[in-house]
């Protein structure tokens, strides 16, 4: 079966399985906790679903997949399958990570635009995390339902989708256009660029960027965390 990941976490089993990008080769329950409402609805749906089930320790657990946050259970999989660029490009919504380097961030905004209706994200090869189990895991398994590409740097996604047709963007502090007049504009293809905390969005997707928008703020701290900053963006122009 290839490489074997172990993904972790309640949600995540749970969507791994309903996503059907990826098969569950078998999953493992912390007995010690079999019996709460969660973890026995998910079992049934794991066994439903044809997915054996074996309970175990609460310590095989962690060294299947090195983390205390697995809520009892892991299930064994393939490694992501990343989607190329034409399954990418049918989506009219487009959404570039850029210089987001912590996993915690690239899973919570995976969740966020799952929840909001993109369906294609592109992380580039380098300087952003790829689909890690731990990333899964924050994303709720959101994941499991998105097509993701990972075999670009972000200037080549950003000059592919321009090539495409698509207006780019990007998300900066210091843009000179209001996310609120960007939403006014209904653009109908578009790709939105959110850059990280330590570093932005590059300088060559600002360059190219056809509009830099600044969400609009009224308190006196001038910065937002990435994944909040991304939230507010994608609801905004969802």
């Amino acid at each position: 079966m290839g490489k074997t990941e172990y993904i972790y976490g309640v949600n995540p089993a749970f969507e791994l399985v309903r996503g059907a990008k990826r098969h569950a080769y078998g999953a493992w329950i912390n007995k010690s906790a079999a019996a709460s409402p969660r973890l026995k609805k998910l079992t049934a749906f794991l066994e439903k679903n044809g997915v054996s089930v074996e309970m175990v320790e609460k310590g095989r657990l962690f060294d299947m997949c090195r983390s205390h946050d697995h809520q009892g259970v892991v299930v064994a999989t393939d490694g992501y399958p990343y989607a190329d660029m034409d399954e990418i490009l049918g989506h009219k919504r487009l959404l570039l990570l850029d210089n987001i380097e912590d996993p915690h961030n690239v899973g919570a905004v995976l969740r966020t635009a799952e929840v909001f209706g993109y369906g294609a994200v592109c992380l580039p090869a380098r300087g952003v995390p790829g689909v890690y189990p731990s990333v899964v895991k924050v994303s709720a398994g959101a994941s499991e339902h998105l097509a993701i590409a990972h075999h670009r740097s972000a200037n080549q996604f950003a000059r592919q989708a321009v090539e495409a047709g698509y207006v780019i963007l990007a998300l900066d502090g210091k843009g000179d256009t209001a996310l609120s007049v960007a939403v006014e504009m209904k653009l109908e293809k578009f790709m939105l660029v959110v850059g990280g905390e330590d570093k932005a969005v590059g300088q060559f997707i600002l360059n190219m960027a056809d509009y830099v928008v600044r969400i609009e703020q009224s308190g006196r701290i001038d910065s937002l965390n990435a994944s909040v900053s991304a939230a507010i963006a994608l609801h905004s122009l969802r």
